[in-house]
């Protein structure tokens, strides 16, 4: 036997458990300097130790839900439904608030506005590209360059206007909530019209996304790829479409609040549409379908555009936990009950091409 020949499962086994470890400390850098790049970094992080301890807070969460996944790649499932708890379902959308939560604090809280973070008071501008903070009262230059103050174009001469007003004490600070609603996006003008219309296109996402499964696993089939279709749906799938109704309702809701939280008010705005997508669905790549990380892909793009023209993310909470909710409350459990009854191999396809719940809690139990 070749003496190097017993080092290859072990590089392996290191690889699996290194490389997810790696890629989220490197992920967390580059949204450090991302943020640096485009003034995005809170005044907290002035301190250096605030600064380290956020991007190591930041790199555990994404290291756990995110890139974990990968280094269980080609091994065989380990997860056993019937041993599953129902605080398990939601320990993971626990401890990504509580990072997110601890980020901020470390960010925002106890510090006061100033230069040079001045636009830590303002809310992230969600269009792309270089998501910048929007100031509030910034008053335009001329055509030709002037601002206010400047002197002007030559030949004109300026009657003498009224005297300056009198000097406004300086604002509060704002309260670190009202920091927070503004970082994530959750200010807008009419919360209920937002949530409304994220309703309304959440709907239609979801025929857009069933839709787009079965045209793209009838071409699959047309031209002879019976063997890529998927033979059964994920195991943890018809699990919690089998939980009580206030269970699902409660895992519909908190994927919708939490994953936008993060995916979409946190990520986005930092590294924008592309990248923030592609988190997204690593996070799901614990389905172990390629269906499944298609339909992930559609929904989570559509979720960032919808942020990227609202400027809010409540109507990609709304369109997030409403597909979610008829995935989890309607389709699969009616689709489980043909099953019982005459559903067979056919059901079971069905039941896997409807699977992309984008809830991926439930898919990282330990």
């Amino acid at each position: 036997m070749h003496p190097l020949r017993p080092l290859g499962p072990l590089l392996v086994t290191l690889l699996r458990l290194l490389g997810p470890l790696a890629a989220a400390l490197a992920s967390a850098a580059v949204l450090d300097r991302m943020c640096r790049r485009k003034g995005l970094l809170p005044p907290g992080f002035r301190a250096p130790w605030r600064r380290l301890l956020a991007g190591l807070l930041l790199a555990g969460i994404l290291w756990l839900g995110i890139f974990a996944p990968l280094g269980e790649i080609g091994l065989p499932s380990k997860l056993d439904v019937s041993t599953i708890s129902t605080p398990q379902l939601f320990l993971l959308h626990v401890l990504l608030a509580l990072s997110l939560l601890g980020w901020f604090v470390l960010g925002f809280a106890g510090t006061r506005p100033g230069p040079p973070a001045a636009a830590s008071d303002s809310a992230v501008d969600f269009r792309e590209p270089g998501a910048r903070f929007a100031l509030p009262g910034s008053e335009p230059c001329s055509a030709a360059g002037a601002g206010p103050g400047s002197a002007p174009p030559l030949g004109l001469e300026l009657a003498p206007g009224p005297p300056p007003p009198a000097a406004r004490p300086p604002a509060p600070p704002p309260s670190f909530l009202s920091q927070l609603a503004l970082q994530l996006g959750f200010r807008a003008a009419h919360v209920g019209r937002e949530i409304g219309l994220g309703l309304l296109l959440g709907a239609g996402a979801w025929l857009v996304v069933i839709v787009a499964l079965i045209v793209l696993a009838t071409v699959i089939l047309a031209i002879g790829g019976e063997n890529a279709m998927p033979k059964q749906p994920p195991a943890i799938v018809p699990f919690i479409a089998s939980l009580p109704v206030m269970v699902r309702l409660a895992a519909s809701l908190s994927a919708g609040f939490v994953e936008e939280t993060f995916f979409r008010g946190f990520l986005q705005p930092r590294i924008g549409i592309a990248l923030s997508t592609g988190m997204f669905v690593l996070a799901h790549l614990s389905y172990g379908q390629p269906f499944v990380l298609v339909g992930v892909s559609l929904l989570s793009l559509i979720y960032a555009l919808l942020v990227r023209w609202r400027q809010t993310i409540w109507p990609a909470i709304a369109a997030h936990a409403l597909f979610d909710g008829v995935q989890l409350l309607v389709i699969i459990p009616a689709v489980l009950r043909l099953l019982g009854h005459r559903g067979g191999a056919a059901g079971a396809k069905v039941l896997a091409l409807l699977a992309p719940v984008a809830g991926w809690a439930g898919h990282h139990i330990w």
